[in-house]
């Protein structure tokens, strides 16, 4: 008999098995001797009231073995495959639609512009210490996408477009840990994913994909409104039955060369704003309301929204334990962006801060442009490396400052290797951010009272929450609405916003691409 129970485990016996085992007597109302195993479904943690506790919602196995679902996708062996697709970019969007064509049986064959994912680290290296920015590789372009080199979180409200067990399940299949399976907020950290991805590589190059790295897209072969193939580095043609194209939302070239090839695109909200940095330490007291966080809590997030004057204020890609890091992918800019190791050790808490960007905010441009929101991304990111010297040295500011138009005379430490310069953010930022902005900390102040801080500091520019381009397609066919052949696929297309609900979208394009070549 399996009988399925919620428990509430305080931090201190999160790991003794004894006790897990009696708390599951107790609810079951049996002995426990007739238990035979206790297999935790979902766990999180709940600080509302009182002392934190693990919530830990259990399957029970009484008098019978268990029974652990695993999830373990069948791969065919493609070498000789007669038909192939091309799917352009190596992030999760891509890599997950890769996998799902071996399954299908179909030859995929990756174009990335970037480099292997252990290669990308020089580059990473070379921003973070020489403030140099190398435009086809950096914490957006290479294998993995921008998700390996920022945090891995796997957090995901898209369980209506996909399975999202069985894309958890691919990432233990190939090195995740089990953790992922049953925790509410599910996260690899940045220093594990490099090895989950490459598992992946081998896999698809073991039955018989295709991985070209180094390989910028640079046109397409188009014919009769049908894609037929596709340029390479200005000089390789490469042909294929449909392209899945998974460039993730930073590949602004791969938009513009749609536009040139009079391929339909559009402008799309998105949100703009900064990145903000407390201690760890001042997170933990609020979240967990104590000095003396138990060794077994993890490091305490949280999550924050409001609405001021009809826009959308929130925090995003929140990173507990974390960096910041420098996330442009071209030279003459500034982005940041956040991540975390899989031990979420770094005495800094750091999430986006944004503000909701919508056509209004872009009508000084033709409105009818599909870069208007574009631009305006690109006028804030040149902005920020104006304001810091022309370096990779972040402008900052501390919160206190930043709500009293006072340039800060000192800056609190930071995670960000690079370097922060005090910057006057208040007046240098279009208004329609700064005074969003300032509202909505006094919002989360009284949702977190000491969110408010004089600790506490703003990095800019926070940028690339989502692309400000959408590639439209049929809802149905996820082809795009008038080059057929074509699946727009994941965050570049504007159809999904994290890792997982990438990974779904390019297993649905994958078989969308698999049923427009088998017709």
């Amino acid at each position: 008999m399996k009988k399925q129970i919620e428990v509430s485990i305080p931090p201190d016996s999160i790991n003794d098995k004894n006790f897990l085992y009696e708390k599951a007597a107790e609810k079951t109302g049996k002995n426990i001797a007739e238990i035979t195993a206790v297999v935790p479904v979902r766990r999180s943690i709940d600080s509302r009231r009182g002392s934190p506790v693990f919530k830990i919602l259990l399957n029970v196995f009484i008098n019978e073995k268990p029974q652990v679902e695993s999830i373990k996708p069948v791969y065919k062996k493609v070498f000789d495959a007669g038909k192939q697709i091309i799917i352009i970019g190596c992030g999760p969007g891509g890599m997950f639609a890769a996998l799902h064509l071996l399954e299908l049986g179909i030859k995929p064959i990756i174009f990335e512009r970037g480099k292997e994912v252990q290669e990308r680290r020089r580059d990473l290296r070379a921003i973070q210490q020489n403030h140099f920015v190398n435009p086809d590789s950096n914490y957006c372009f290479g294998e993995g996408g921008a998700g390996t080199y920022s945090d891995g979180k796997l957090y995901s409200r898209s369980t209506k477009r996909g399975n999202v067990k069985k894309i958890l399940h691919v990432l233990v299949n190939h090195g995740a840990h089990q953790d992922i399976l049953i925790d509410a907020h599910p996260h690899i950290g940045s220093n594990k994913l490099p090895g989950v991805v490459k598992a992946m590589r081998e896999t698809i190059l073991n039955h018989g994909g295709e991985i070209h790295f180094n390989s910028r897209l640079t046109d397409f072969i188009i014919e009769d409104k049908t894609i037929k193939g596709i340029v390479i580095n200005n000089s390789e043609e490469f042909f294929a039955n449909a392209v899945v194209l998974a460039t993730g939302h930073s590949a602004r070239d791969v938009y513009y060369l749609l536009h040139k090839n009079g391929v339909l695109i559009e402008p799309k909200p998105f949100a703009m704003g900064v990145r903000i940095e407390h201690p760890q330490s001042l997170i933990n007291e609020i979240q967990y309301r104590t000095k003396n966080k138990s060794i077994n809590l993890p490091a305490a997030s949280y999550n924050l929204a409001c609405e001021i004057d009809r826009r959308g204020v929130y925090s995003f890609c929140m990173c507990p334990g974390g960096i910041i890091v420098p996330a442009a992918t071209a030279p003459g800019e500034i982005v940041v962006n956040g991540m975390s190791l899989s031990r979420r050790d770094s005495p800094f808490a750091n999430a986006g801060f944004v503000v909701s960007i919508g056509p209004e905010d872009w009508k000084k441009y033709d409105s009818d442009h599909p870069f208007n929101g574009l631009k305006l991304q690109m006028e804030i990111e040149q902005l920020s490396f104006e304001l810091a010297n022309r370096t990779q040295s972040a402008p900052a500011q501390r919160v206190t400052d930043f709500a009293e138009n006072k340039l800060s005379a000192t800056l609190p430490s930071t995670s960000y290797i690079p370097g922060l310069t005090s910057a006057p953010l208040h007046e240098a930022l279009p208004g329609y951010i700064t005074e969003n902005l300032k509202k909505a900390l006094s919002v989360f102040n009284r949702k977190m009272k000491g969110y408010f801080s004089d600790e506490a500091q703003i990095v800019a520019a926070e940028s690339r929450t989502s692309s400000p381009v959408r590639i439209p397609r049929d809802k149905n066919s996820l082809m795009h609405l008038e080059l057929q052949g074509l699946f727009p696929c994941g965050e570049g297309a504007g159809y999904a916003g994290g890792i997982v609900s990438a990974a779904i979208d390019g297993e649905n394009c994958a078989d969308a691409a698999m049923k427009y070549i088998s017709i």
